[in-house]
């Protein structure tokens, strides 16, 4: 995919980027696979904002995709290449030999008429779903399940691929592209190949409408609040916020304060993302 670069006749172009969209072969998505997205706009179940900063934006269908690929053993034909607005990744839409249709993530290299399948007795190419057992130390996979038939979880984002570094009794270790090494059980699936849509991080919106396109309200710097309204606000010139520290609107640190709390999973990482090895 290439990044399509706009001619500055107008300010909001200038330094705007965009999709080229070459490798797209189907605009409408497929019927059969689109439910109803409703907007919540940040807020829970309660009514009250948990996510600042959303709102807005253009209306969305959401895709059925098949994380799970629980359909073992039948090829199935790429018939299109399609854009979802829900996520970065380009979607696949599969036909099976028996005519069901599903969409997965399009990882790197799928064409339209390439065949996949999944399951244990699986090629190893991109697009292929099977079990870490099967898949050979060095292989770069995505969509990776974190418990057995519970759907591929891990490295789902445009651009995303692990490695499998080692296997060892039930479990195998994986790098995720946080630099994280992480133990998997080796029943886990996992899809062959680097996600695509590759160069997304190039793409720069260029003007606050894109960003509006996206159901993604203005951020107002902590900065150039008062101080009742932030722990940054305040105070003469331009000093960077006047704390040892940042920290969030309710007075808590960031950027480098350690959030994490998941104890029972602790066990499962051999290599932290912040210990160095990260790519």
């Amino acid at each position: 995919m290439a990044v399509k670069v706009y001619k500055p006749v107008t300010p909001g172009l200038r330094g705007m980027t965009g999709y080229s969209f070459e490798e797209i072969t189907k605009t409408e998505p497929e019927r059969s696979l689109v439910v109803v997205l409703k907007k919540h706009a940040g807020r829970n179940f309660y009514g009250r904002v948990t996510v600042r900063h959303r709102g807005g934006g253009n209306r969305r269908f959401l895709r059925v995709i098949d994380f799970k690929r629980d359909k073992r053993d039948i090829p199935a034909r790429v018939t299109a290449i399609e854009y979802d607005p829900n996520r970065t990744a380009r979607l696949a839409l599969l036909t099976y030999a028996d005519g069901e249709k599903r969409y997965i993530i399009a990882p790197l290299g799928l064409k339209v008429g390439d065949v996949v399948m999944a399951g244990p007795g699986a090629e190893i190419r991109p697009g292929n779903s099977l079990p870490i057992s099967s898949i050979p130390v060095g292989t770069v996979i995505h969509n990776i399940e974190l418990r057995p038939n519970g759907g591929g979880q891990l490295v789902r984002a445009a651009g995303g691929s692990a490695q499998l570094l080692a296997k060892e009794g039930d479990y195998a270790q994986i790098r995720l592209p946080s630099g994280e090494v992480r133990l998997v059980r080796q029943v886990c699936y996992a899809t062959i190949g680097q996600v695509g849509n590759v160069e997304h991080s190039n793409i720069k919106l260029g003007k606050a409408g894109r960003k509006r396109h996206l159901g993604i309200r203005p951020t107002v710097r902590g900065t150039a609040m008062s101080p009742r309204d932030h722990p940054h606000g305040g105070g003469e010139g331009r000093q960077p916020v006047g704390m040892p520290g940042p920290k969030t609107p309710w007075g808590k640190p960031t950027r480098g304060y350690k959030t994490r709390r998941n104890k029972q999973t602790d066990k499962y990482i051999v290599r932290r993302r912040n210990q160095g090895g990260g790519r």
